[in-house]
């Protein structure tokens, strides 16, 4: 039997060195006494971090945090990819942190939501963020490009998209207009005057007179819309939106029509410097009604003089 002494001068007895296993250190107090320490804390941390892993999934706690956004200012669906899709701090902020946590939902996650929503909602007010300003929306769509498509395959389609963009999105871009989105054969862009907007229209017309594919020469209907549409991230939302699309799908077979709402908007000389005027829209007996729509909405048709 040995023994040594400890740091305060107390006797350890070890077993012999010839007891020991081969191999085996002998025990040596201050060590294991820390090493167990250690461990305890470890074992602490683990259990806290799995404490909060659970707390942090726990279904009930996200519904309660998501129904006490609702409560706060700005949009309660802040987070999905229509509120971070475009510019702004809070916009990239909750792109960020998407791409460190996920889109997986926790509570850590809308408690940052929350708080960006709360800030989004502040840069509004001060006219940063999204608002409700006034602009003029325009929809575009082909007349019979899907039942074209389909036998013309996908070479001629995309050289027919290529040429449709080519002639009607430069007039858009040069009279201070914004393409939101493209829709297939189709577009969506909103500008800050009617009267640039009306103009983009006829110009981007008369471009589209030259695009022809494999004999098939697109029509295009357009439908002019004035209004306070909401904006989230990069796009626009709201009554005045859908108005707009209606308002498209009633120019028919290529015609380019127009709310009152927008008609009021223009200078008084801007449509005969065009060379246009107006005709009253009436929905014919065996077309669908408008859904979505004031029923007080009035529509005109652009004619040429």
């Amino acid at each position: 039997m040995t023994s040594n002494k400890s740091p305060d001068g107390a006797l350890i007895y070890a077993r012999p060195v010839a007891d020991r296993p081969i191999g085996e250190r002998e025990p040596h107090p201050v060590a294991d006494a820390q090493g167990g320490s250690s461990a305890v804390k470890n074992a602490g941390r683990r259990g806290f971090a799995e404490w909060l892993e659970e707390a942090n999934r726990r279904p009930t706690l996200i519904a309660a945090i998501r129904r006490f956004r609702s409560l706060l200012p700005g949009d309660p669906g802040f987070g999905d990819p229509l509120s971070t899709a475009g510019p702004g701090g809070a916009s990239a902020v909750a792109r960020a942190a998407d791409r460190l946590v996920g889109d997986e939902g926790g509570v850590a996650r809308e408690l940052g939501l929350g708080a960006l929503q709360v800030w989004q909602a502040g840069l509004e007010r001060v006219g940063r963020g999204k608002g409700s300003r006034e602009v003029t929306i325009v929809f575009t769509d082909l007349v019979g490009f899907s039942s074209w498509s389909l036998g013309a395959g996908d070479d001629a389609t995309l050289e027919l998209l290529r040429g449709v963009a080519k002639a009607i999105e430069p007039p858009i871009v040069e009279r201070g207009g914004h393409v939101v989105k493209r829709m297939g054969d189709g577009l969506m862009a909103v500008f800050t005057s009617a009267d640039r907007a009306v103009q983009a229209v006829v110009v981007a017309r008369e471009h589209l007179e030259h695009v022809e594919v494999a004999g098939f020469k697109p029509q295009m209907r357009v439908g002019i819309h004035t209004g306070a549409p909401k904006e989230i991230g990069g796009d626009w939302l709201g009554v005045d939106v859908t108005i707009a699309a209606r308002v498209m799908e009633a120019g028919g077979n290529g015609n380019t029509m127009i709310s009152a709402n927008t008609l009021q908007s223009l200078r008084p000389d801007t449509l005969e410097q065009l060379g246009f005027t107006i005709k009253p829209y009436r929905r014919s007996f065996f077309a669908a009604p408008l859904s979505g729509v004031p029923e007080d909405l009035r529509i005109f048709a652009l004619k040429p003089l």
